[in-house]
């Protein structure tokens, strides 16, 4: 790996983290694509990018994060149903959690060992496309973020545990979630990326175990840090921008491209 390819990687992960299209199948068709060795660093890298983007998140939505830290002395001593503001989104935040603590937990490893190829990306990039196109005509998209419930919390987080499949995007299954439930399509976007900040922050710390087991040569520092630069300056434009797109416009863009990805993969794979 060179510092150019982890510059692109972090890129890649940067932009692709946030829009609904799985950053987790563009790091994995772009070595691919480029034949770069996808056994050399791996998976450490991928989730080194994904600190990136948990950056990003935490620089973007800093305010409410600590508005929500604020309010964590103060949970237990009222009930679930009786907070409000930045504590209700605190228990949301909790509930939408679970899921994907337990999924990772009980099938993580047999995930990452046997579903990070080409050909899974592919059929999972193409399942979520069709997913997008449904809820764009199903959703009514009227609810805020403030209405959802600890169930529907609870639904989201699932969604987002399903993504640990590469091809199947984060934050494109808790938005296609919570669009189907009638929030509003920057509401359901903006729900889902604050959602991530815990599923980011667990991945990279079972990772971070396994990379400070094994060391590393301050040349392979130096591409990690190169991946998380790039995928954090990518990741907080790319949020910026897409909250603001996704208010006035769409998603079925992302699902053709999804589609679009998903054939030329498939193009890609019958030529080898």
């Amino acid at each position: 790996m060179t510092l150019i390819s982890a510059a692109l990687l972090g890129v890649a992960q940067g932009l692709t983290e946030f829009l609904p299209v799985s950053s987790s199948a563009h790091l994995i068709l772009v070595r691919a694509f480029f034949g770069w060795n996808a056994d050399q660093f791996g998976l450490p890298f991928d989730v080194a990018c994904h600190v990136g983007t948990l950056i990003a998140l935490l620089a973007y939505f800093r305010r409410d994060v600590l508005e929500m830290t604020r309010t964590v002395p103060r949970m237990f001593r009222t009930s679930v149903s009786g907070a409000t503001g930045p504590a209700r989104q605190t228990w949301l935040l909790v509930a939408g959690t679970l899921p994907v603590v337990v999924v990772g937990l009980l099938f993580g490893d047999a995930i990452e060992q046997t579903m990070r190829t080409p050909g899974v990306a592919a059929v999972a990039l193409a399942a979520g496309a069709l997913a997008l196109l449904v809820v764009e005509r199903a959703g009514s998209r009227s609810r805020l973020e403030s209405s959802l419930t600890i169930p529907e919390a609870l639904a989201l987080g699932l969604a987002q545990s399903v993504a640990l499949v590469p091809g199947v995007s984060r934050s494109g299954a808790a938005i296609t979630v919570a669009v189907f439930v009638g929030l509003r399509r920057d509401a359901a976007a903006r729900f889902a990326f604050l959602l991530g900040i815990p599923a980011i922050l667990a991945a990279a710390a079972h990772e971070g175990l396994a990379v400070v087991e094994q060391g590393m040569t301050s040349d392979v520092a130096v591409l990690f840090l190169v991946g998380v630069v790039c995928s954090a300056a990518v990741g907080y434009l790319t949020v910026k921008y897409f909250l603001r797109y996704v208010a006035g416009h769409s998603l079925d863009v992302f699902a053709f491209y999804r589609l679009a990805l998903a054939a030329g993969t498939g193009l890609w794979a019958v030529r080898l």
